[in-house]
């Protein structure tokens, strides 16, 4: 894979944030190197791709999927990366993570790739996160709460247990498994760049594809990533005193990051937990405030973003959740420690102008988790291997 050299970078503190790089060609060749034959590239061969992506695992958080589609996720992912996916599918009247499960089973007969699966609410998970030591994310009920957010923490606590270096996001609700092959690609091309062990690569979709009449349209820009970066970006700027537009991935859901830094960070519930990601890294490693973790300040945290080549295609949705979606991203801003009162008036009266709240509504804060750092994934394993009937595991 070639892909563009970073151009622009800007620093907070602890944090690089690299400006957009293209993918530049799908298959460079055979010679990895910065430069190389083409100047102001990078180009990492298939056997470099592959040596990162054997110790990736790549969570796919998964409701209510069309296995079809589901499967055709499985089938972009490559071979030698570890796939967890965590289902929290409705099981009545119709069993749809059994029907999930069978698409897992037929698809690891016909493939042999590791896979692991485990449903969101099954009780002996929660079990197994009180023993584990994580019972943020149980809810009143004693089950795990439903959401995106906790069930990508699910995923990052069985990655965990996996040992594995890297681990990566994948939606499930991609129709195109060309895409998703190329996802993983650019994640490890992100990792082959990294110098720092505390790396992430968020990418941003060179179009959000819908079918529209008798063709496709390609958008360029996504509604709820638009606007979120554009506080994001306006965040930045409150603590610098500069403007600037190097956020462009506030809302990435396929995103990849190592595992020493998802081990550092904190999480949120729902929509929120993309774009919370980045607030959580400016309050806690701009160098504001003395951090948890004072080993991650003393290296960097690298945060690239890479746009692929291969649009976006996914199911098209009612919008009625749209609102709902600007409304959780834009409250990780709106109650950062890092916001001043007139990024919380920009924000309201955004919100308010979308009907995304109503004008004497308050906007609710995100519900956050703590990092992971200290959790015992082997006791979260062993409980669930002895009891649980929603884990599966197969790997030869």
């Amino acid at each position: 894979m070639r892909i563009e050299m970073p151009r622009y970078m800007e620093r907070f503190g602890a944090i690089k944030f690299y400006d957009i790089q293209r993918v530049l060609e799908l298959s460079g060749g055979r010679t990895s190197g910065f430069g190389g034959e083409v100047p102001g590239t990078i180009n990492i061969s298939s056997s470099d791709l592959e040596e990162i992506e054997a110790n990736m695992t790549i969570i796919i958080p998964v409701k209510n999927e069309n296995p079809k589609i589901l499967e055709g996720v499985l089938s972009g992912v490559p071979h030698d990366a570890f796939v967890i996916v965590v289902s929290n599918s409705r099981r009545e009247p119709i069993d749809r993570y059994r029907i999930e499960l069978d698409t897992l089973f037929q698809f690891y007969r016909l493939t042999r790739r590791p896979i692991l699966a485990v449903h969101q609410k099954d009780p002996i998970l929660a079990e197994a996160l009180k023993e584990a030591g994580y019972t943020y994310i149980i809810g009143e009920d004693g089950l795990v709460k439903d959401g995106k957010g906790e069930g990508m923490i699910v995923g990052l606590l069985l990655a965990k247990y996996l040992k594995r270096k890297y681990v990566g996001f994948i939606d499930s609700d991609n129709y195109i498994p060309g895409a998703v092959n190329e996802y993983v690609h650019i994640y490890a091309a992100g990792f082959y760049m990294a110098k720092s062990p505390f790396a992430m690569v968020r990418i941003k979709w060179p179009y959000k594809t819908k079918f529209v009449g008798k063709r496709f349209y390609f958008r360029r820009r996504g509604r709820v990533s638009e606007i979120t970066n554009r506080y994001m970006n306006m965040l930045v700027a409150s603590i610098t005193k500069f403007e600037t537009d190097i956020i462009k991935t506030s809302n990435a859901g396929e995103h990849a990051l190592t595992i020493d830094l998802a081990d550092r960070i904190g999480y949120s519930s729902g929509f929120s937990i993309e774009p919370y990601q980045i607030v959580y890294l400016l309050e806690e490693y701009s160098g504001l405030k003395h951090p948890r973790f004072p080993e991650v300040m003393k290296d960097t945290i690298e945060i690239f973003q890479i746009e692929p080549r291969n649009p976006h295609i996914h199911e098209e949705r009612e919008e009625s959740h749209i609102p709902e979606m600007i409304k959780q991203s834009l409250s990780t801003i709106y109650h950062s420690s890092l916001a001043d009162e007139f990024i919380k008036k920009r924000i309201r009266d955004e919100l308010i102008s979308r009907k995304a709240l109503a004008p004497d509504e308050p906007i609710p804060e995100p519900v956050k988790y703590p990092p992971l750092y200290g959790v015992n994934p082997n006791k979260l394993l062993k409980v669930l291997s002895e009891s649980s009937d929603t884990l599966v595991i197969k790997d030869e």
